[in-house]
């Protein structure tokens, strides 16, 4: 698939395209309009955050092929803004919310490892010609990459094009797939975040410490609320931007020093610049919750991290080219399938578990999005539950490398025994 120049190229228009749209979507989600607010009670905000670009990128009017966008907001507003909603998190509060947390992030887990295979076969199935491919290009090696992204992140996903050798033109399109149908799934997501109280009801699961977290740390930020001063958000941005600049150096030295020295750590992807600055930049707000500078979560510490997250949230959107399905539509057609069958695996487990749907949606996203969207779906639901998604997304760069090898093996018996 050849990329189109996109109609708008400067970043400076497409980041201000941005902002205006998060800008136009929290003035109209605030309205008291009656249409408005009839509207927003079907359609969450944060989706039109993520879907509005999606569609603009899907037009050919922007491209986040050809923005640098995404990756300033993934590298720094993303990390500045862990340090700004973990400053007044509950860490015992966290450690309260059990071991079913964990259980959901393995069935995620599961469900990508085996997900894939049974995609294949069921496709093979009724298209056996896409089974066709030699060498670099046979398919299982390209969906091998996409096992690497949906249970870990980049940094795995390249490890499998490394390990199983995907052939470039093969392996762009498997980017299309797992970008697009990856996306899609948060944007599900994101929509029922806002209602988890049906699914948890469907399922029976006890909420309690879930609300309890979100309720203390709200208490608390009602408690020392208070109008913020230009010395107060200067001392915010101050230590959000500050401890990712630390965070940056010390991964800058860290990540290629194992990468060099003890090569076989890259498993758990501590070779990852990527991964260390997400570590460090959390480690730094949980550190600081401990402390004086708590306080800053009066003056608006948060709802400036959050700020951050949504220009995040648009710059992820803008990845998404809608139009991108109807190049290989058996290759999207597989990556469905497989989306499904990890979906059905999480919600059988949460059903068996009763397990509140917050763990189904940040248990899955901590598998397929990382530390880039777990965080965003964790808050969709509630701000102070930001964290949460960031340490299950932590686990899923120690599974990554070993799950998705697990799959690709999988996915090339299932090759091999149809071929």
């Amino acid at each position: 698939m050849i990329e189109e120049t996109p109609f708008l190229t400067n970043d400076a228009v497409v980041f201000g395209i941005l902002v205006a749209i998060l800008a136009l979507v929290f003035s109209t989600s605030s309205s008291k309009n009656p249409f408005w607010m009839k509207f927003y009670r079907i359609v969450p905000s944060i989706l039109l955050c993520y879907f509005i670009p999606a569609i603009l990128n899907s037009v050919g009017l922007i491209s986040g092929e050809y923005s640098q966008l995404y990756f300033m907001a993934s590298r720094y507003l993303l990390p500045t803004s862990l340090v700004l909603l973990t400053l007044s998190i509950d860490f015992k509060g966290i450690l309260k919310l059990g071991p079913k947390a964990l259980i959901m992030f393995l069935a995620g887990t599961m469900g990508i490892v085996l997900g894939g295979p049974m995609a294949l076969f069921i496709i093979s199935v009724i298209h056996p010609e896409i089974l066709g491919g030699v060498g670099p290009d046979e398919i299982w090696r390209g969906l091998s990459t996409i096992a690497g992204s949906w249970i870990g992140g980049g940094a795995n996903q390249t490890a499998m094009l490394e390990v199983f050798g995907a052939g470039p033109t093969l392996f762009s399109q498997m980017i299309a797939v797992d970008v697009l149908v990856a996306n899609v799934w948060m944007a599900v997501l994101l929509y029922w975040a806002a209602k988890p109280e049906k699914i948890d009801k469907l399922f029976k699961a006890d909420s309690s410490a879930i609300k309890e977290l979100q309720e203390k740390v709200e208490k608390y930020r009602a408690g020392i609320l208070k109008i913020p001063t230009m010395a107060d958000t200067m001392k915010i941005l101050g230590l959000g931007f500050g401890i990712t600049a630390i965070a940056h150096l010390i991964a800058d030295y860290v990540a290629p020093y194992i990468g060099e020295h003890y090569p076989a750590l890259s498993d758990y992807s501590l070779d990852s610049t990527f991964f260390w600055i997400v570590v460090l930049a959390t480690t730094g707000g949980l550190v600081l919750s401990f402390t004086k500078a708590r306080a800053l979560e009066g003056a608006g510490a948060s709802r400036l991290g959050s700020v951050m997250l949504y220009v995040l949230v648009a710059t992820i959107g803008m990845q998404m080219d809608l139009m991108a399905i109807f190049d290989n539509p058996l290759f999207f057609l597989i990556g469905i399938i497989w989306m499904i069958f990890h979906v059905l695996i999480m919600l059988l487990v949460a059903f068996l578990i009763k397990a509140p749907f917050f763990f189904v949606a940040v248990g899955s996203q901590a598998n397929v999005g990382g530390a880039a969207s777990a965080p965003i779906v964790a808050s969709a639901f509630n701000p102070a539950l930001a964290p949460v998604g960031v340490l299950m997304a932590v686990l899923g760069y120690a599974v990554g490398t070993y799950g998705a090898l697990l799959c690709g093996y999988l996915l090339q018996a299932v090759h091999q025994g149809l071929v």
